[in-house]
């Protein structure tokens, strides 16, 4: 079965302790591919400008991955600002008019596993709207500032999918209530729920209950930018090659972590960029040797 991540690809720029940078490849759909691409195959969609594209190609070759439908588009690529304060980033400023002649070319009756990434809420719910009934399991993630935005296309994002991941800031903007993640799941009849919390690690809630794993002790983190998107191309990937039992949830989680962990340990993408397999294994049994 298939993996296809639906997002963006941007020009980042980027302000922390470790200094700023400017023009930083990043977007949700090269962290959710590079994170996935090191466990299976990965197909991406998304918009760039020819200010970039070179970049994508070359960042994207000699690995698992099918950019057919990364479409290049006579537009300004996607830019977007954050400053990392305590942990966390905080967004300072974007320019996204690439998506208003962008609109992503999807799979008729698309069968395989989606991912939809955060990119402006019109095209991402049109895009989860699209996957909806086709794909096997359909996933989503969004930025706090989009979903502040445009309320109504972030409920339809929501709405379309089956597994959602999102910080306890993101649960917040949709109505969640505080320390109720259940709750959110069952409200908006998601079969699963990925709840981040950077440091003190992440939540997988279904059905038959939560899971909890920490991240990985002992590794450095430098830059928090892509840390959701890539848990979501780790853990997507590895639970899709495994099989997709529920007994193999945990072990998927480790490895979303584990890249997350591979993420965060440069900045923007370099880290996930020059991983292999062999670094992920070594993060996953640092996480499930926590256990």
């Amino acid at each position: 079965m298939k993996l296809l991540a639906v997002g963006s690809i941007a020009l980042d720029r980027l302000e922390g302790p470790f200094g700023a940078v400017s023009d930083e490849l990043g977007g949700s759909v090269l962290y959710f591919g590079l994170a996935a691409a090191l466990i299976r195959p990965v197909e991406l969609a998304a918009p760039v400008g020819r200010d970039a594209e070179s970049q994508v190609r070359q960042l994207l070759s000699d690995r698992p991955i099918d950019a057919t439908a990364i479409t290049v588009v006579d537009a300004p690529t996607y830019r977007w600002s954050a400053r990392q304060l305590s942990g966390t980033n905080h967004e300072v400023g974007s320019r996204d008019s690439i998506y208003d002649r962008w609109e992503p070319a999807l799979p008729d009756g698309y069968g395989g596993w989606a991912f939809v990434g955060s990119m402006r809420p019109d095209r991402q719910a049109g895009a989860a709207l699209a996957l909806r009934g086709s794909a096997a399991l359909l996933a989503g993630d969004s930025m706090r500032s989009y979903l502040a935005a445009l309320p109504d296309e972030a409920r339809l994002l929501v709405e379309a999918c089956t597994w959602f991941f999102a910080n306890r800031e993101e649960l917040a903007a949709l109505g969640g209530e505080p320390g109720q993640p259940d709750e959110f799941r069952r409200r908006w009849a998601l079969e699963g729920l990925v709840v981040k919390s950077g440091p003190d690690g992440s939540e997988a809630w279904t059905s038959s209950g939560a899971l909890r794993l920490q991240p990985p002790a002992g590794y450095p983190v430098v830059d928090v930018t892509g840390a959701g998107d890539a848990l979501a191309g780790g853990m997507l990937a590895r639970w899709l090659e495994t099989g997709a039992r529920p007994e193999g949830l945990e072990d998927a989680l480790a490895h979303g972590m584990g890249c997350a962990s591979l993420a965060v340990s440069e900045i923007g993408l370099r880290g996930l960029a020059a991983a292999t397999p062999a670094d992920l294994r070594e993060r996953v049994a640092a996480v499930l040797g926590q256990l």
